[in-house]
This record gives C-alpha cells, structure tokens and sequence, in this order.
C-alpha cells in the first residue's frame, strides 16, 4: 500500500500546513489552511488539484482559508462533529474513534480537547503520520484555551500509546522556546540536553525541526513526561498525581 505523499509549506510567522497526496486514488488534502496563496501555489507547482481540507480545531490560523479555497477548488471540508459550528463550510463531521478514509489511506480520529474543547487529531498509521494540530508540539503542547489539565493530559495520553515512529506533524515552529524551557523542568535528562543543541544549530540555518517522532517526544518532552519521577522531583511535586504535576508544568510554561 502507498503511503501519503506529505510537503510542508511554512505560512504566517510560525505556522505549518501540510499538503498530502495519496499516490492511488490522487486525493490531495491540507491540513489546517490559515491562508490560501500558499496552498494552492503549492498545489500548482506539484501539478496537484486540491479535494479535502482537514482541519484539527476552529482558530482562525487554521481554518482562515476554508471557504476561500472551497471556493475555488471545490474541496471537501472535514472536522469535529463536537465543534461543526465553529468549522467553516464543514462537509464532513468526524468523532472519537471514526476511520475517515482518504483513498487507500485510512485516519483514525482522536478527540484530544485542551487547548480546544473540540480539537481533533488524525493519525495516517500506514504512513506513520499524526496530524495534531495544537495539541502537541515539538517540546511543547497547546495552551489551555478552553480545556483543563486533566482533560489536555489524557488527550496526550492518546498519542503516548501510538508507536514511537510515528511522525508528529503540528501546526508551528515553536520548538526552540520549547526547548529553552524544558531544560529548567528535565535538567538532567542527556537526550533532551542533546537535542536542545541540535534544535539551535537547525534553527540557527533555518531548517524546520518539525515532524518530530513520538518515540523522541516521549524520552524529552515534559508535557509527556508528568508522570515521571526525575521530572516530578524536579518540580517539588515528587509522587504526585500526574494532573498535577502537568497542571504546574503548564503554568510555568505560561509564564516562563
């Protein structure tokens, strides 16, 4: 089986989208559109044609370019079912634990509410790809908008039980500060020391840090790491209940 076909395309001043193709049935789909020249230059130069939007949560750097490129291509808009309203021309409304196949492909759905109250995810597992939005960054994880702790850390909990290959594509370029603060929660951790050296280097060069893999995020990734012992002992809440634990890494992440 084929799999996605993925190219990054930077817009605004942090944001990815991610514009697929699946090589058998030729559907080309963008995750999470903030703006639409980008997507469709893209779409030309790869002589592709545009058939699905997938959108993770309905914040404006995300869904801005919906009806736009509806609009001039057609497409198909796929969302939350929780938070159809707030979906610009959804068509398609998906929920925990749906399949939504794309040609030969198939997403499995997660509902991972935190940083929204409706956020989804999509995980390709043939291609090895999870497309979550906000929810999960590189060193980091989304805000907590509209959700709790308790609700943002069993949303990561979904993606801790997804393989360690899986590519991690989220939505911006915040790696770097990540990194600058996750070294004051996981001193001692040598793979996080290790890869906050090669995240400067690369951003030094302007080179993306992202996809990322789950395997990396969960060895240096203190908003995955909540439950673990050095990282609880580090931040005075040794033996804690993980939500807690998680609770006061966000909030120093809010505030660093």
């Amino acid at each position: 089986m084929s799999k996605l076909e993925i190219h990054q395309i930077p817009v605004l001043n942090d944001n990815y989208l991610y514009l697929f193709k699946e090589p058998e049935s030729g559907l080309v789909g963008i995750v999470d559109p903030a703006v639409a020249g980008p997507v469709l230059d893209k779409c030309r130069e790869l002589g592709w044609t545009l058939t699905h939007i997938i959108n993770t949560h309905h914040h404006g750097d995300h869904t801005g370019a919906n009806l736009e490129l509806k609009e001039k291509t057609g497409c198909t808009i796929v969302g939350a079912d929780i938070d159809a309203a707030r979906i610009p021309g959804i068509d398609i409304r998906v929920k925990e634990g749906d399949i939504f196949e794309f040609g030969t492909e198939k997403a499995r759905v997660f509902e991972v509410p935190g940083h929204t109250s409706g956020h989804i995810a999509y995980w390709f597992e043939n291609s090895d790809a999870l497309f979550c939005g906000d929810t999960l960054f590189a060193l980091g994880c989304g805000r907590l908008f509209e959700g709790t702790p308790a609700q943002m850390w069993a949303s990561l909990g979904k993606f801790r039980n997804l393989p360690d290959e899986t590519k991690v594509y989220c939505a911006h370029e915040y790696t770097e500060a990540n990194a600058r603060f996750a070294v004051t929660v996981d001193p001692k951790n040598k793979a996080l020391q290790d890869r906050y050296q090669e995240i400067r280097k690369f951003r030094a060069e302007n080179i993306s840090t992202v996809p990322s893999t789950l395997g990396l995020e969960k060895s240096t990734n203190p908003f995955l790491r909540a439950d673990d012992p050095a990282v609880q002992a580090e931040i005075g809440l040794a033996g804690s209940d993980p939500v807690t634990a998680f609770a006061e890494i966000r909030s120093r992440k809010d505030n660093f």
